[in-house]
């Protein structure tokens, strides 16, 4: 992947170029496809998405982060979704490729 993604959910402003994710907000953070894991849960009753992405190998997290994004800030974050599979992707292929 050589195009950047970007992607803005509520107070976050995300960006993907394939192996690094940024998420820019009150505390900017970044992570490797090589060093993460993602899940998205939701939309729980009121429609309400959590995105947690835990820094570490599977085998040994080092940090979990933790984003809320209501109803009405998921269906206004155009792209968010297609970020978030390109990120998964990612993730899948560093792991195939041995990472």
């Amino acid at each position: 992947m050589s195009d950047e993604i970007t992607a803005r959910a509520g107070r976050e402003f995300y960006t993907f170029d394939g192996r690094i994710l940024e998420v820019f907000g009150s505390y900017p953070k970044r992570f490797h496809v090589r060093n993460m894991d993602l899940r998205v849960t939701g939309p729980d009753r009121k429609g309400r998405r959590t995105v947690e992405i835990v820094a570490g190998s599977p085998e040994a997290p080092a940090a979990q982060h933790t984003w809320h994004h209501s109803s009405e800030e998921w269906q206004q974050a155009q792209g968010l979704e297609a970020l978030l599979q390109a990120v998964r992707a990612g993730i899948a292929s560093a792991r195939e490729h041995g990472a």
